[in-house]
């Protein structure tokens, strides 16, 4: 495919990845959980949908992840509210568990992905939903054997969705009473914990009938107009967030995500 050919196919993504920015920083969260189904949808759309097109999607938004999660980290870690005690004590759990995801996102059909995908982004809006403020389950971070089984599972599912650290890992700290900006920032650095070395390892698994551009499962153009657009759109989305209340904020993402989950299930099911 000719560079003039591919021109259509970044104007959608550039498209895509700027409401990808606005949504994310709108609320709150990282953009993966936008990302993957935009990416899918452009994709499909540009009938470049192969067996394992679901691999290209979440390596994709996994290396996005890369540069939003540590522009965060530096940003919240000025403010001082990054838990560097906790990172260090759930990084080798859950870089074990991306890279275990990573593992079984490769030996799944694509159509498998999005059927895992839509029912754990389910499960976080449901969580949002219907979920209150006030739930608890420790005064404190877990340690031990806890941890032990905990932080790899959430490096392990936020690789089967191609997202970050944010919409496992803040709803985790909060149930273990951190407070919500403290959660919210160390939350961005688990994403680079499972973005790092999940692309890494994402960059040696080869791709059938990959679109144009695309480096092991790592599509370039894609990632190049995620990283651009986010820069410039997010930054936007969260002034309009300061405008509205958080609950409210909280509702329409749970309803949105649900939306998101409902349209990948239909697409896999039904086309």
């Amino acid at each position: 495919m000719t560079i003039p050919d591919l021109l259509p196919l970044l104007g959608i993504l550039i498209v895509a990845a700027g409401l990808a920015g606005l949504l994310a920083g709108l609320f709150g969260v990282g953009g993966g959980i936008i990302l993957v189904p935009a990416y899918y949808y452009v994709f499909e759309t540009m009938q470049m949908g192969g067996s394992q097109i679901m691999q290209v999607c979440l390596a994709t938004s996994l290396a996005s992840i890369i540069v939003t999660s540590a522009r965060s980290v530096l940003a919240h870690n000025r403010r001082g509210a990054v838990d560097w005690a906790v990172l260090r004590g759930w990084a080798p759990g859950i870089a074990a568990g991306a890279l275990l995801g990573v593992l079984v996102a490769a030996a799944l059909r694509s159509d498998t992905l999005a059927l895992v995908f839509a029912a754990l982004a389910g499960a976080v809006g449901l969580f949002l939903l219907l979920g209150q403020p006030h739930w608890r389950i420790a005064p404190q971070m877990p340690r031990g054997l806890t941890r032990a089984v905990l932080s790899p599972l959430v490096g392990f599912f936020s690789v089967l969705m191609g997202i970050g650290g944010g919409s496992f890992g803040v709803p985790l700290m909060t149930l273990y009473s951190v407070p919500m900006h403290r959660a919210v920032a160390t939350a961005a650095g688990f994403g680079l914990l499972i973005a790092a070395p999940s692309v890494a390892a994402f960059l040696f698994v080869p791709i059938a009938d990959a679109p144009p551009w695309t480096l092991g499962a790592v599509n370039g153009p894609a990632f190049l107009a995620t990283v651009c657009m986010t820069v410039l759109t997010a930054p936007l989305g969260a002034r309009l967030a300061h405008a509205l209340p958080a609950l409210l904020l909280r509702r329409i993402f749970a309803v949105f995500i649900l939306i998101v989950a409902l349209n990948m299930l239909r697409k896999v099911l039904w086309t």
